[in-house]
């Protein structure tokens, strides 16, 4: 046998990590900071902080199009075309339909973002705890198996990485939904408070709260060590920001671990399997594809970490076989790529409200009113369905676009444009949905990619209990409205299919035993000590709160474990 023992050894690092986004970048940045040699691993193109955000800065009339899409690139793009930050200043951020195509056994709207900074370029910055309502909900309530940690578990590691996020918000003192380590809040405009001050006085258990985002109000000295400002409330944040004013692994995670000198960061590198030594009985490394020129590679590691979002990631382990584990890394009871889940958005509801018409705001606010899960809270699940929802809105006033296809011109006509219309409110549901066996991704037995990787099949789709909450929804909202003082009431389901939601979650889901999970309480694999899955892959439910501040804590705490271990000799 004939070893290229220096090959080796100039691809060798102590720890690797497989994706660049929003938790990809906090392991880089934790990794790095211990001392450890890190590599990251992106399948997509680079982009650095401000450079690479050509469009920041452009006017609508600055773009080709005006900012829409032509009737071709739609026709192309179904799906991505489907999602609600995607246009021509943002799309060079998004995957295309043609680029990594999947296959849909149900329809499932994969929104995806290879580059570096992942999706954290273009995720929507809503920031929630989690309580022991979530972390307790499947034990209690009988689905998925029992959470490994409870909220005290965390809880210092939500607020670790909040501190350096930097996240806005008020401390609203609601059990259900956590303090944090908070920035000052958004301000409710006159039509929001009014609302706020009307449903408080009907219902005890129905909190309106500023919703809590990744914005810097008021940045602190870490922040702007980071180099990050401000935030300018332009919401123009789906195309970068060069203020830095929205967390991103760009703005903030992966410049702060390139300066400890520990950063390698390898763009355009498709991880299609982690190396299982048999002879060791731990991962030794991973093989990548170069993205344009297919050559293959192996990188080496102590430690690798599993960050590609959530479904590649299933993916790659799935496509991890050996001898031990035929069926996928770690995989000895078939349940890798089982109980997917994701959030139900198929409820809204938009209305009119009179009045107010002395009243404005200022800027783009990049964040909505919240009220915490009100359903299936305390009490037992007797509503006709299991958990509950969120409910997000917004009042805002209607100005030059009720002007778009009118004709006219001059003077009177841009001073009629210019003129604010009457408020408009807009309510939407966030639900959680229940993780079922039947719910699941898995490889194509006959169609691969470009780079020869088994595609990804997607079988995924709601039930009876989404359409149950759908409608309670649709229900208690619009009463609510209605008591707020809103007219004009139209609820409606979207239709849309999961996916869109772009909070998939599970497939290699943490819990107590190996025998009902993959990943123990640290988020290792119980299997495989040394391989650590910490993004959406690894949720054993989805709760109804947004995801992403909850992979940043578990992370970082991941991280924390896997470094002691390491010097332990463990890993």
């Amino acid at each position: 046998m004939n070893l290229n023992l220096k090959s080796k050894a100039q691809h060798s690092y102590d720890a690797i990590v497989i994706g660049s986004g929003i938790s990809g970048g906090w392991a880089a940045k934790e990794l790095c900071e211990k001392g450890l040699k890190t590599l990251v691993l992106e399948r997509g193109r680079m982009v650095q902080h401000v450079t690479d955000y050509p469009t920041a800065m452009l006017n609508p009339w600055d773009f080709p199009h005006h900012l829409r899409d032509p009737l071709a690139q739609k026709a192309k793009n179904p799906i991505v075309n489907r999602c609600y930050a995607f246009d021509e200043a943002t799309e060079k951020f998004f995957v295309k339909d043609d680029e990594h195509p999947y296959v849909q056994e149900i329809p499932f709207d994969w929104i995806r973002g290879y580059q570096v900074g992942g999706k954290s370029l273009i995720w929507a910055r809503q920031t929630q705890r989690w309580s022991d309502f979530e972390f307790e909900g499947p034990a209690r309530d009988g689905f998925a198996v029992d959470w490994p940690i409870r909220y005290k578990d965390i809880a210092p590691w939500y607020s670790y990485v909040e501190k350096f996020v930097g996240i806005s918000g008020n401390r609203d003192g609601i059990d259900s939904l956590p303090d944090g380590e908070f920035l000052p809040a958004w301000e409710l405009n006159c039509v929001e408070k009014s609302m706020q001050k009307k449903i408080k006085a009907r219902y005890t258990d129905r909190h309106v709260i500023i919703g809590r985002c990744a914005h810097l109000t008021q940045p602190n000295e870490v922040h702007l060590a980071q180099g990050r400002g401000q935030c300018q409330a332009r919401h123009l944040c789906y195309r970068g920001c060069p203020y830095g004013g929205y967390f991103s692994s760009n703005s903030s995670t992966l410049p702060w671990a390139e300066q400890t000198g520990n950063l390698t960061i390898r763009p355009d590198s498709v991880v299609s399997e982690i190396i299982y030594d048999e002879s060791k009985g731990r991962a030794s490394g991973v093989k990548v594809i170069d993205a344009h020129t297919k050559e293959e590679t192996e990188y080496f590691a102590k430690i690798i970490f599993v960050n590609a979002a959530a479904l590649n990631s299933n993916l790659i382990l799935l496509n991890s076989k050996s001898s031990r584990f035929p069926n996928g890394l770690g995989n000895d009871h078939g349940l890798l790529g089982k109980y997917v889940a994701f959030h139900n958005y198929r409820g809204n509801i938009v209305a009119s409200i009179e009045g107010f018409e002395d009243g404005y705001y200022y800027g783009r606010r990049p964040t909505s009113v919240f009220m915490p899960a009100f359903r299936n809270l305390r009490e037992s699940q007797n509503l006709g369905f299991q958990r509950g929802y969120m409910v997000a809105f917004s009042a805002a006033r209607s100005g030059w676009e009720q002007g778009l296809g009118q004709r006219g011109f001059g003077a009177e006509f841009k001073d009629n444009l210019s003129n604010p219309g009457g408020w408009r409110v807009f309510m939407q549901m966030q639900g959680e949905t229940i993780p079922k066996e039947t719910n699941h991704v898995r490889l194509s037995k006959d169609q691969r990619d470009e780079w020869g990787v088994p595609l990804l099949v997607t079988s995924v789709e709601y039930d009876e209990n989404d359409f149950k909450m759908r409608d309670d929804f649709l229900v208690q909202g619009s009463e609510m409205l209605e008591t707020a003082g809103c007219r004009t009431i139209n609820a409606y389901d979207t239709g849309q299919a999961p996916g869109l939601d772009i909070h998939e979650m599970g497939g290699v889901r943490m819990g107590r035993s190996p025998e009902t999970s993959l990943l123990n309480e640290w988020n290792q694999l119980h299997k495989v000590k040394n391989v650590f899955v910490t993004d959406g892959a690894c949720m054993t439910s989805v709760g109804n709160q947004n995801p992403s501040i909850t992979f940043m804590a578990l992370t970082a705490r991941a991280v924390d474990r896997a470094f002691a271990e390491l010097k332990r000799g463990y890993l």
